[in-house]
Parts: C-alpha cells; structure tokens; sequence
C-alpha cells in the first residue's frame, strides 16, 4: 500500500474507535475543567447501568456495548488479513504461547496496577484527578461476569489497536521508533483525558512501556493479560469493597 493508503486507512480505523474516544475524552475534560470547584470534586463513571430496574434490558444493553466495541479489532483482523499477513496473529493476539503470555501479563498488572492506583491516589488527592467510579451496576447475577468482559474487552481493544496495528503501519509509512512510541503513548494518555491529568500522565507511561514490551516481545498477548487483569481487578474490586474502606474514593 503506498503512505497515502496507509495514513487514510489508519485514521479510518481510529476515528471509528480511540480516536473517537480520544477527541470525546479531551471535550469531556475540558468540560470538567470549566465546571465549579475542582477535579476531585467530579467522577468519571464507568461501566453504569442502562436500564438499573429492568435487569434484563440491562444485561442486554450491557452485551451490545461490548460486543460493538470490538467490531473494530474486527476490521483490524480483516484488514491484516486482506494485506498478506496473518490476521491478528500478526500482532501476537493468538493461542500460541497462552502460558507464556499469562505469566508475562501477570507480573506486568502487579507492577504496574500497584503504581497505577498509588498514582490515582495521589492525583486525586492532589486535586489533578476526578473521582473514577469504575462500576455502577446493579447487584443481580450477572454484575461481575459483566464486568470481566467489559475488562477483557477494554483490553482487546486498546491493545490490537493502539499497540500491534497502529505499529504496524507507523512502522509501514516508515516512521521512527521514538515517534511510533510517543504517538501511541500520547494516544493512550488522551482517550483517558476524561479521568482528569492523573489518568493522562499514569496511562501515557504505561502506554510507553507496553510498546517497548511490544517491541521486544513482538506480542500484543501479554499486554492484553496485563490490562485485562489490571481492569478485572479495578472493575470486581470496586464492586466488592466500594464503602466498605475507607481510602477507596467513591464519589
């Protein structure tokens, strides 16, 4: 494909998906910054409820929002396959090594999970973070298995997107490794400007390590465990000890 190719079809790809989000999260942060008070005096909610007295209108609302938010790994997987390469295997999204990408992505949620919160923490309590509510769904049967997919989804996404096919065709249209690792970074920092400047800098960090991580492993697999296990933990652990602590901020 030639640059021009490559450049119409990488927007494309991002303005259907973290481009999109990236643009609505920097409108939602100016939003919070234009607003009375301070930033800790805001929240930022995630996975709420679209129907909280209709449990099954819930649930299904819920599915459709993962379901959809995939579509475009989707047209990833299609558009790496109708280049000549092997579709997400390419990027290292396959059952290949399932013990080796756990393992890796399990070390790498602890490391960077634990500092993750200690940052949140701190901006937040420094007045550069809005609150994160990272749940707020009804307590019925299926709150937490919703939870684990939202989290497995989130992952899927930003990691095929943001790290193996943007790379990918960065390193196509011939760009360097330092702009390839600051454009995802920057990215990555941007669609999770709505969480306040703690969430930019915490996410535009971790962003810079999994794309090392990338280039050395040349697989999206254990970042994909990494953020899965990061959310997971994040998405269930709110559920369960929301009021129940006292330095877990819930509004």
């Amino acid at each position: 494909m030639t640059g021009r190719t490559l450049r119409h079809e990488l927007l494309l790809v991002l303005a259907l998906s973290l481009g999109a989000s990236a643009v609505s999260s920097l409108i939602s942060f100016t939003g919070a910054l234009t607003e009375p008070g301070g930033l800790a005096e805001q929240s930022a909610q995630l996975n709420g409820s679209s129907a909280p007295d209709r449990p099954w209108l819930d649930l299904a609302w819920q599915l459709f929002g993962i379901a959809t938010a995939l579509v475009p790994v989707v047209l990833v997987a299609h558009l790496l396959v109708r280049e000549g390469a092997g579709g997400l295997r390419t990027v290292g999204l396959d059952a290949r090594k399932p013990g080796s990408d756990l393992a890796r992505g399990t070390v790498l949620a602890a490391v960077i999970g634990g500092s993750g919160l200690l940052l949140y923490l701190g901006a937040r309590a420094a007045g550069f973070s809005l609150t994160v509510v990272p749940e707020n769904l009804p307590d019925v049967w299926w709150q937490i298995p919703v939870l684990v997919a939202s989290a497995v989804q989130n992952s899927v996404l930003e990691e095929v997107i943001v790290v193996g096919y943007l790379l990918r065709r960065l390193d196509q249209a011939g760009c360097t490794m330092w702009t390839t690792l600051t454009v995802s970074s920057l990215l990555r920092g941007t669609y999770h400007l709505y969480q306040g400047i703690g969430g930019f800098f915490g996410n535009a960090v971790m962003g810079a390590i999994f794309v090392l991580l990338y280039r050395r492993w040349g697989r999206v697999g254990p970042l994909v465990a990494a953020h899965a296990l990061i959310d997971i933990v994040a998405f269930v652990g709110y559920a369960l000890l929301a009021g129940k602590v006292g330095w877990l901020p819930t509004d």
